[in-house]
């Protein structure tokens, strides 16, 4: 039997062609948006689809090349040289495409780029990023300089070359410096160089800045004096400074200090008036004393968002509340985490108790396999649960908390106690969100299949909802595992 015309535009193949077709009848504002969601390597492969989308990557206002998008699949485990640099010379080749201004129709608002520190070809990056700034083609950089040695087997003399390279570079291609928005640096040693002139007298324009593992000197200082940056985001994790002094950063709205190295307090503050979202994250180790987050936060009174991650250790703070009022007169959003299962939670409260104003509460319960035993480094302390009862103050209340979220909730009976309480502090909650445990690699590895303590089954979240309410008031319980 022949196959007449209805039979042939059922066919798959028909429908497939029929959704390729009307694909190709958007307009380009439209594409442009899908394309803006991958990365600039996939979007150019979309080129070669049809005439339709040959010129389209092209148009992108905002490119996105990733070197760690060029490496082969299945990835090795370390990575190896010899594929860092087949990469690099793929991102060299997709630079040179996307910046070609005899394709480009228009000019790009941000290039994302992301690069391994091979000079081979950053002497070839460089001018075709520094040509595109000059020429009015670039208007903004946002540089992530990746390393894939891990920084504990980098060498004091490594960080230091790491550093003269990128130094070397911004001095070969100095229109980089004056048109970076975004800079991410990884494992470099400023000993030699003057770390505050390169990031913040030239680059002017630096909004978001990132440094992991990098300091100007083993257990250095690390001091900001910047009245005319335009500084935004500063984000230092696992930095060997022994303190950070901001001692002015006017536009400063978010600050990260993550695994500090100092024996107390990581950072001080001078003259941040736009300070907004503070992120405090450690876990604390024999060389480190308790602080007062009152004396740290002394004169910010600007915080609406505060995270305090202790990774399941013992506390880095000492009891304090009324001290707090202060700092805590705005705060809206408050997130305790990485709190050792096996501790009590009722301490928190202490925190609501001196920011009356907070809506979100966040805890997060800490339980790892991958810490306990021979996991578990000597440097840490052994685990003590936190006793601030003299600080609590039962008769008061939050009035304004409307929403709290539970993550690692395990059905433990503490737990059940604390949010209880919570339900009697706090009149007008209205939503309680508990969660599981985030996933974490170290443990799956150790323990194929980790039985959940989670209450998945309806029969469980109902049991779990009839242990909270038990009689009070209803707020929504949601669970997310």
């Amino acid at each position: 039997m022949e196959a007449n015309d209805n039979d042939f535009s059922d066919s798959p193949r028909s429908q497939q062609l029929d959704g390729e077709d009307r694909l190709s009848m958007l307009t380009d504002d439209i594409l442009l948006s899908i394309l803006g969601r991958v990365s600039s390597l996939i979007a150019t492969r979309t080129s070669v689809l049809s005439t339709r989308w040959r010129h389209l990557p092209w148009l992108l206002p905002e490119l996105s090349i990733n070197v760690e998008d060029f490496l082969s699949a299945p990835r090795a485990d370390p990575i190896e040289e010899n594929d860092m640099e087949q990469a690099m010379a793929s991102l060299t080749k997709a630079t040179r495409s996307l910046l070609n201004k005899q394709q480009r129709e228009s000019t790009i608002s941000s290039l994302h780029l992301n690069l391994y520190l091979i000079n081979t070809f950053l002497c070839e990056v460089g001018p075709l990023i520094g040509d595109a700034i000059d020429s009015g083609l670039l208007k903004d950089l946002d540089l992530s300089v990746l390393d894939e040695t891990d920084a504990l087997a980098r060498t004091e003399e490594d960080m230091l070359q790491r550093a003269q390279e990128i130094d070397s570079f911004f001095s070969a291609y100095p229109s980089v410096l004056h048109c970076l928005t975004k800079l991410f640096l990884k494992n470099v040693g400023f000993d030699k160089l003057d770390m505050h002139h390169v990031l913040f007298d030239c680059c002017k324009q630096l909004q978001h800045l990132s440094l992991f593992h990098c300091d100007t000197g083993s257990y250095s200082l690390f001091k900001i004096d910047a009245p005319d940056s335009k500084l935004c985001v500063l984000e230092i994790e696992k930095c060997r400074f022994v303190r950070i002094d901001l001692v002015c950063l006017p536009k400063l709205e978010k600050f990260l200090c993550e695994t500090w190295v100092s024996e107390y307090a990581p950072v001080t503050f001078g003259f941040v008036p736009s300070l907004g979202d503070l992120e405090l994250s450690c876990g604390s180790n024999c060389d480190q004393r308790e602080f007062k987050l009152s004396e740290l936060l002394y004169g910010v009174t600007s915080i609406h968002t505060l995270t305090l991650d202790f990774q399941g250790e013992n506390l880095w703070l000492q009891p304090e509340m009324e001290e707090l009022h202060t700092a805590f007169s705005k705060l809206r959003k408050l997130s305790v985490r990485g709190i050792f299962v096996e501790f009590d939670i009722s301490w928190t409260i202490a925190f609501l108790v001196a920011a009356p104003s907070v809506e979100i509460l966040h805890i997060e319960v800490w339980e790892h396999v991958c810490d306990v035993g021979e996991g578990r480094l000597a440097s840490y302390l052994t685990r003590s649960t936190p006793w601030w009862e003299r600080h609590l103050d039962n008769s008061s209340e939050n009035k304004l908390l409307k929403e709290l979220e539970f993550a690692g909730f395990k059905s433990l009976e503490h737990q059940f106690t604390f949010i209880r309480s919570m339900m009697e502090r706090c009149p007008n909650l209205q939503k309680i969100v508990l969660m599981g445990d985030e996933q974490c690699s170290s443990c799956d590895a150790l323990m194929s299949s980790r039985p959940s303590k989670f209450p998945n089954r309806k029969e469980e979240q109902e049991m779990v909802v009839k242990r909270i309410r038990d009689g009070m008031f209803s707020p929504e319980i949601f669970f997310y595992e």
